[in-house]
């Protein structure tokens, strides 16, 4: 099968696409013929060495997929050959992510994907949408008729998060540096959206909530953001981490008055246990279509380097995906 590979740490150009023996399933275990990858940001900073948990060198990138079950291994049972799948996962074996034709699967790691949805789609589901959620129901505790900003909300998590708070019964308001962001989260469900260029972006959320607040932040670049937020919160208000890009410095004395956390973020860190649970929510809102994951850019697969390069860029628009 074709495969990217990583061999050494370092920027795009490490990604290189080889011939690789196809995958075959063991006791439990599913082979998924890949149509599409999703791209996400941690897969940068996995490539070049940015954060603590790195695989073992060489590797096949990619936590996203989507495909049809091609084989099944001995024991393997709930799927059959054909079924339209995407993976909130890989088996732990060399070689074996989701930027190649096959993959390797524990059935656990496996989920229908609605016919109403395409695979581009599928591989937009795993790590924004389960990231998403963890965000706002695990670490938020969210409750429906709160107030949630979402700080860049036309990205991949930025949509996932729109549409989940939306489901829940929240009440949303979301950020976008381009005037197509800004039309795409309303497109997703936000009630209110706000251009974080703008130098009076600030005011008009504080406006928006007839000056009390937001309960919630779900925040993707913290080194710039964060103090800021910390003023738009309500009393008992909590901004997540989900992404950062650097040190910042922030006034803790906003956090007092208001009785306010500063929680962080990483779904590395959910459970197995945590995972069924968070895909149980999410295959139910794909299901019923309140959740529908939005594709901004397709690759080729060959063209990986090109997509890892599109996903760190500003002004993001969906999901990046590759097409395999």
């Amino acid at each position: 099968m074709r495969a990217i590979c990583v061999r050494r740490t370092g920027g795009p150009e490490v990604l290189t696409l080889e011939d690789l023996p196809d995958p075959i399933p063991g006791e439990g275990q599913v082979v998924v013929r890949l149509h599409a990858a999703g791209v996400n940001p941690v897969d940068v900073y996995i490539r070049s060495a940015a954060q603590g948990r790195n695989p073992a060198l060489p590797y096949v990138p990619g936590m996203d997929g989507a495909g049809l079950v091609e084989a099944l291994g001995p024991g393997a049972s709930g799927f059959a050959v054909g079924d339209r799948v995407y993976l909130s996962g890989t088996s732990p074996a060399p070689l074996n992510g989701t930027y190649a034709e096959r993959a390797l699967c524990a059935t656990a790691h496996v989920h229908p994907l609605p016919a109403h949805l395409t695979f581009a789609q599928g591989a937009a589901v795993n790590v924004a949408y389960a990231t998403a959620y963890r965000s706002l129901v695990d670490r938020a505790r969210s409750q429906p008729g709160e107030t949630v900003l979402v700080h860049g909300g036309s990205g991949g998590v930025g949509v996932a998060a729109i549409q989940i708070a939306r489901a829940m019964g929240m009440t949303v308001l979301a950020t976008a540096g381009t005037e197509r962001g800004r039309a795409l989260v309303f497109e997703q469900g936000a009630h209110h959206a706000f251009d974080h260029r703008a130098p009076d972006y600030l005011a008009g959320i504080l406006a928006a909530t007839g000056g009390r607040g937001v309960d919630v932040v779900i925040e993707m670049i913290a080194n710039v953001n964060l103090d800021k937020d910390l003023g738009l919160l309500a009393r008992h208000g909590r901004v997540v981490v989900v992404g950062n890009r650097g040190r910042v410095e922030i006034d803790a004395r906003q956090t007092m008055g208001r009785d306010a956390a500063i929680l962080g973020m990483t779904l590395m860190n959910a459970t197995a246990e945590d995972r069924v649970r968070i895909h149980a929510a999410l295959d139910a809102g794909l299901a019923n279509g309140s959740l529908r994951p939005v594709v901004g850019r397709e690759f080729p697969l060959a063209e990986a380097a090109a997509a890892h390069v599109a996903v760190m860029e500003a002004g993001a628009y969906g999901k990046v995906v590759l097409i395999t």
